[in-house]
């Protein structure tokens, strides 16, 4: 008690300081009054007296002065400038001297003047005040002496008063801290088992761990390898000729959710550059779990997903939606599409009914066509069916198309596979099949072309069925849009040129071929894909466990860079990010890989013209009838 007591004291004490330096500080700047001083002259006072004494020189009583209103001033002390009237008492009468001549001299020859009334005005004007002024206090008495301390010193006593305020407030401080040294911490209560485990289980305390430990891994994500030796000269990454190197960045695993799945499907988000979903078929071992996951991973959380979807069927196809950042869009083996959000739980917030109106067969492929206000999702499943959804509104397609080859040897039903839009296009697309065939559709009937699968002619040229379709994107000074890239399980890579005009069905033109076929791969090559920077360079997977970079510009026979990724497991999917720096790749150990390809992704400006010439090149070199028409 006595401390605090201390404390207080000492605190009042600062208040005081402080306050009485604030008033003496507001004193100082208010603005004094200035008055000068006067003197009041005794004018009046001086004018009696001299009265008084003319009358006692001549026998008379003093006469008061009358001033101009008739007032008498005796006994006035004005100091104000006036004037006044003297009035002189009447002369003797002649016959009251006993008719004394002009001139005779009465009362024993004394001489009595003759006294006349005269009137005078005086005016009474004060002296000149002289006023000083200096920069002093001046007094009521108009004297002009200083008051207070002069500037000088009071500096010094402001100086003063700071550092006794300085003084007091460290003593306080110091003070405070042995007060709060001294206080004894009080000692948590003791939790029994089932508060304890109450805490723990709750759904507060979960989510507040899985977010705190997610940032905190975030912030961990980079390692190094302090046991490396680099006497060995062992190194993950893969250089080519020209010093590019393509390097390992990521790998993602969890044994909770991807052990014992394959990766059917990855994709990078269109918002967030971190980001990329996969989707996985079911774990034969695991009864109780979902029979399809999709997994979003961070590239800086490696050790576990951002969020982890599930489905009851398998998830053969997911992507980001091109326009909602959290939404995420699925095609099942059962044939449904599903909607998940980043912002709800774990299952879909919508979904499509297995029903004639939609698809009841597996859905391999996703496209999204249109623009931010306009835009629809496009499936395709392998019974030959092509829907078209609105993302809010999944119970029934806005349209249904259906892919019929009437002149099919053996079916007329197409069984889709891959699906492809051309950049800015969302009319025609181009579909691959099982049987090795790509088609080229149109979703709604034109001037010389019906709804449906183009009959007039066919791109031939694969083997086994169709496992990838890619078009050139559109960029860049040149447009390279109506090029086309596939892959199959016939081990090679075609590439192809749309037709933009059908014409008749002639033994000529009824097939169209590839314009060049890319045969290195030592296994099925279940993907490939453009680069979205660089006009010339596109990678492929293959069953073999082999990434594989192309560069157009640079060999048309081998890739510039190849190399075998994680285990030798079968890759299914790649996909580029957006600065087309990374490409995702899954695999069928349910791994998730990143590569970076370097600067390598960087175009120059003569790229574009150095791929013109080569397909140029392509086209002219063209035999058993497949020239498409004239040089690029």
């Amino acid at each position: 008690m006595d401390r605090r007591e201390e404390l207080e004291k000492k605190r009042l004490k600062l208040a005081e300081l402080r306050r009485a330096r604030f008033e003496r500080r507001e004193a100082l700047m208010q603005p004094q009054p200035t008055r000068a001083s006067t003197s009041t002259p005794g004018s009046t006072s001086s004018r009696r007296d001299l009265d008084d004494l003319v009358a006692s020189l001549v026998d008379r009583p003093a006469t008061p002065t009358l001033t101009i209103d008739g007032s008498s001033d005796a006994g006035s002390d004005r100091g104000a400038t006036s004037s006044s009237v003297v009035m002189s008492p009447p002369p003797y009468p002649a016959e009251s001297q006993g008719g004394l001549p002009h001139g005779a001299l009465p009362f024993g020859g004394r001489l009595i003047p003759e006294f006349t009334s005269v009137e005078a005005v005086i005016f009474d004007i004060p002296p000149k005040e002289r006023v000083v002024y200096n920069k002093e206090v001046q007094t009521v008495e108009g004297s002009f002496e200083p008051q207070g301390p002069t500037e000088e010193e009071l500096r010094e006593q402001i100086k003063e008063e700071f550092a006794k305020e300085e003084q007091l407030r460290l003593e306080l401080l110091e003070a405070e801290r042995l007060e709060n040294e001294a206080v004894v911490p009080q000692e948590a209560p003791e939790l029994t088992d089932e508060e304890r485990k109450s805490i723990v289980q709750s759904a507060e305390f979960v989510e507040f761990i899985d977010h705190s430990s997610k940032i905190l891994e975030r912030a961990m994500t980079e390692k190094y390898d302090f046991m490396k030796d680099y006497t060995l000269g062992l190194d993950d990454d893969t250089e080519d000729l020209n010093g590019n190197r393509m390097r390992l960045v990521s790998s993602f695993h969890d044994d909770r959710w991807s052990k014992n799945r394959s990766v059917t499907d990855v994709g990078w988000s269109t918002k967030h550059p971190e980001l990329l979903v996969s989707a996985y078929n079911k774990n034969p071992l695991a009864v109780n779990e979902p029979d399809g996951i999709v997994c979003v991973w961070n590239i800086h959380l490696a050790d576990r997903p951002e969020f982890v979807f599930h489905s009851q069927s398998d998830v053969l196809t997911v992507r980001f939606s091109d326009f909602h950042p959290n939404l995420i869009i699925g095609g099942t083996y059962s044939g449904q599409i599903l909607l998940w959000d980043t912002r709800a739980k774990s299952l879909p917030i919508l979904k499509t009914h297995l029903s004639v109106g939609g698809h009841t067969h597996p859905v391999y492929a996703l496209d999204m066509v249109g623009t931010q206000n306009a835009h629809n999702l496009i499936s395709v499943s392998t019974d030959g069916t092509m829907c078209s959804w609105q993302l809010d509104m999944l119970a029934q397609p806005q349209e249904t198309l259906a892919l019929d080859y009437p002149s099919h040897p053996t079916t007329d039903e197409v069984a889709v596979t891959t699906l492809g839009f051309p950049d800015g296009e969302t009319n025609a697309f181009w579909v691959g099949t099982e049987e090795g065939s790509v088609y080229q559709a149109n979703r709604y009937a034109r001037a010389g072309s019906q709804a449906g699968i183009n009959t007039a002619y066919s791109y031939k040229g694969h083997f086994g069925p169709i496992t990838g379709l890619h078009f050139h994107p559109l960029f860049g000074p040149m447009d390279f849009s109506d090029l086309y890239l596939t892959s199959s399980v016939d081990w090679t890579v075609k590439l192809w040129r749309k037709r933009t005009h059908p014409k008749p069905a002639t033994p000529d033109n009824a097939v169209v071929h590839p314009l060049y076929s890319f045969e290195t791969a030592d296994d099925y090559v279940y993907d490939v894909k453009w680069s979205p920077t660089h006009p010339a360079i596109f990678g492929t997977v293959e069953g073999s466990g082999k990434f594989e970079v192309w560069n157009l510009n640079l060999d048309t026979e081998v890739p510039v860079m190849s190399t075998i990724v994680g285990a030798g497991k079968a890759l299914n999917k790649l996909s580029w990010s957006k600065d087309g720096r990374h490409a995702a790749i899954g695999s069928s150990d349910g791994h998730v890989y990143v590569y970076d390809i370097g600067e390598m992704a960087t175009p120059h400006a003569e790229d574009w013209n150095i791929l013109q010439r080569t397909v140029n090149e392509m086209i002219s070199t063209q035999t058993h009838g497949n020239i498409l028409g004239n040089d690029y």
